[in-house]
């Protein structure tokens, strides 16, 4: 497969770039991992406006239509600026909603998707099964910040009330709790499984774009770093244990850029798996190097690289963790 990204789809990928550069985004992480969700919104509001909100809603519910390449550059600019928040499961609820008015149940979108659309509210979502859980009750990414928070227990579609207690993950900035039980049943049959597990395919997809946009931001710093570091007179870049190593890591991020565009186009099982476990080891990979070759600076938390490093893992195992993406490859080409 040949693939060759538009005009539009590049110009629109350098504006979200210059938007988020010129953005404060280490003090939005900060400040969503502490006590302040204020600057993290505020940065949702203007990508709201870019139209990153829209790229997964049906155009009869305020969107632009499904637009998964889009939304795939989107989310690789996202995780280039450690954007924080439910951006994934937002997408992701969007795209439940949209499938369950598909196939014949629209009264849930008509109440929640125009508001996703346009940024003017925020979801989260739990599906059983995904982040890597093997438990059976999952937990929901930033539920105490998203503004609603959506449960897909078997066949049934939950309003959640409120969260439990709030658990920092390895990334601060990923807050985790079990939605509360109970809450207002929007749906319910056959048709919101099928929906969750489209929007479980699209939150996959999302997940892989931010995982090569973590890694692709943490070898730009890191190789900016080994160029002005010096070790007896020479800087570290020069070295060809740091040269093999970040030769590594860079083939890592570039073989899983075109599995990740691939699996935008296609949207299989099997690519999308493939996508994921190809994506988030390669940023994992990157935030390993990015620490060996960093020292001890790499573990303090002043400095902006921590957090993408924290990012890298949770990412990797989030919707999908590599065993069971490798599972997935190996299911779909059997």
């Amino acid at each position: 497969m040949t693939f060759l990204p538009t005009g539009e789809q590049r110009a629109f990928a350098r504006s979200l770039d210059a938007m988020l550069t010129a953005a404060d985004t280490p003090a939005a992480v900060r400040a969503w991992a502490g006590d302040d969700p204020g600057p993290g919104r505020a940065l949702w509001g203007r990508l709201a406006e870019a139209g990153v909100c829209a790229l997964a809603v049906p155009e009869e519910y305020e969107g632009v239509g499904r637009l998964p390449v889009e939304l795939t550059y989107a989310f690789v600019e996202l995780g280039r600026h450690a954007v924080p928040g439910p951006v994934v499961e937002t997408v992701a609820a969007a795209v439940l909603l949209g499938e369950l008015a598909r196939l014949g149940d629209p009264e849930p979108a008509k109440r929640l998707l125009p508001a996703l659309a346009a940024g003017g509210r925020t979801a989260t979502l739990s599906i059983a099964g995904t982040e890597g859980v093997r438990h059976a009750v999952p937990y929901a990414l930033d539920a105490d910040r998203a503004d609603t928070v959506l449960v897909v227990r078997g066949e049934e579609l939950w309003r959640a009330p409120g969260h439990g207690p709030v658990r920092v993950s390895a990334d601060p900035a990923r807050r985790l709790a079990r939605p509360a039980p109970g809450g207002e049943l929007l749906a319910e049959g056959p048709a919101v499984a099928v929906a969750a597990g489209r929007a479980r395919r699209w939150a996959m997809l999302a997940t892989a774009a931010q995982s090569l946009g973590v890694g692709l931001a943490l070898l730009d710093r890191t190789v900016a770093y080994a160029r002005q570091r010096t070790q007896f007179g020479t800087p570290i870049g020069a070295f060809q244990a740091v040269k093999h190593r970040l030769a590594d890591t860079l083939l890592a991020l570039e073989f899983a850029r075109p599995l990740l565009f691939g699996a935008a186009v296609t949207r299989t099982d099997g690519d999308l798996a493939a996508a994921k476990v190809a994506a988030g080891e390669a940023g994992y990979t990157a935030a390993r190097t990015a620490l060996q070759i960093h020292g001890a600076i790499g573990y303090t938390e002043e400095l902006d690289l921590s957090l993408w490093l924290r990012k890298a893992r949770p990412l990797r195992d989030a919707w999908g963790d590599p065993a069971a993406c490798r599972a997935a490859v190996l299911t779909a080409r059997s």
